[in-house]
């Protein structure tokens, strides 16, 4: 439990119990709203409908979006090797990186708890190759600043092309959204500006924390739109051609789900997700929708949970039965 200690830099208690109960009241709240919009949604569903869309899906489009997870969680190990870098540990070679983000994000994503467990996975893996509690809290503030950046710069852009997209879940005009939009693809603009004139910096003189340089958060933009356009490009193929709904507003819903589902720390998003994503793209043609998305859970996250949990696992147990064996 020691890499928790270095996740928060020196909060007075009396601050941090006040924004860690504001964080619990806001999680509960979207929770709740979307325990209550996903009873609302699956009323008087068609099961048998939503099964046998499942079972037309054609062996070739269930391939295109496994593929596309694929990319998804491979361009995810880039964050914790760009975060390296940025930290100054280039001898780290990217099996490792990529084993630490690979083992981390699914399991972490999972059990619901990415701020509390991603950081203990990760100092498991990367305390053997000579990084300390701090070096990983440092990866943990960076790769989440990654998904941070790449999230609301697709969210800006996609919203930008399709900006009744997310009307229904935010209650906004479109002409509000685009403004949204707007607000957004300025902060992180402002953001990659400042960074770019000088090198930035946080923290106190014991925990300092070093900000990427301008083009290495260009770079980290890059990549969380990449990421994230390849997982919300598996959720896309997945719908059935019929239902004619644009890829932008695929992208839009998507990103605005998944930051939903990140805010109510629920295992993988669950019940904030899928209310989200029904809400926003189903209309009256819930079946074939609740079809993708059964389809789309198994692939992004039943899948990758079972197998970053028997990697991670395999792991520990080999390094048990190794201490073990030494005189």
């Amino acid at each position: 439990m020691h890499p928790l200690k270095a996740i928060v830099l020196q909060k007075t208690p009396r601050s941090h119990a006040r924004l860690k109960g504001l964080g619990v009241v806001v999680s509960l709240a979207i929770a709740a709203a979307a325990i209550f919009a996903l009873t609302h949604a699956l009323k008087n569903v068609d099961y048998d409908e939503v099964f046998a869309v499942v079972g037309r899906t054609g062996p070739g489009v269930i391939v295109m979006a496994l593929m596309l997870v694929a990319i998804s969680y491979a361009s995810l190990t880039l964050y914790d090797l760009l975060a390296l870098r940025t930290i100054g540990r280039a001898d780290i070679p990217y099996r490792i990186a990529a084993l630490a983000s690979f083992t981390s994000y699914p399991i972490a994503h999972g059990v619901g708890a990415v701020a509390l467990i991603a950081p203990v996975i990760r100092y498991r893996v990367y305390s053997r190759h000579g990084l300390g509690v701090f070096d990983v809290a440092n990866i943990s503030f960076l790769t989440g600043l990654t998904f941070w950046l790449g999230n609301l710069t697709a969210l800006a852009l996609s919203l930008f092309c399709a900006p009744d997209a997310i009307s229904l879940i935010n209650y906004l005009p479109p002409s509000a959204n685009r403004w949204l939009a707007a607000a957004l693809l300025s902060a992180v603009l402002g953001f990659l500006l400042w960074t770019w004139l000088a090198p930035r910096s946080f923290g106190t003189r014991r925990w300092p924390v070093r900000l990427p340089s301008g083009p290495v958060v260009l770079l980290q933009i890059a990549i969380g739109i990449f990421d994230l356009g390849a997982a919300a490009l598996a959720m896309y193929v997945l719908l059935p051609a019929g239902l004619d709904i644009g890829v932008f507003r695929v992208i839009a819903v998507f990103i605005a789900a998944t930051l939903l589902g990140f805010a109510s720390h629920t295992p993988a998003g669950i019940g904030v997700f899928d209310a989200a994503i029904l809400i926003g793209l189903a209309g009256d043609e819930k079946e074939p929708v609740i079809a993708a998305l059964l389809m789309f859970r198994f692939l992004y996250h039943f899948l990758p949970f079972v197998l970053a949990l028997g990697l991670f696992g395999g792991l520990e147990g080999w390094r048990s039965l190794r201490a073990r064996s030494r005189p």
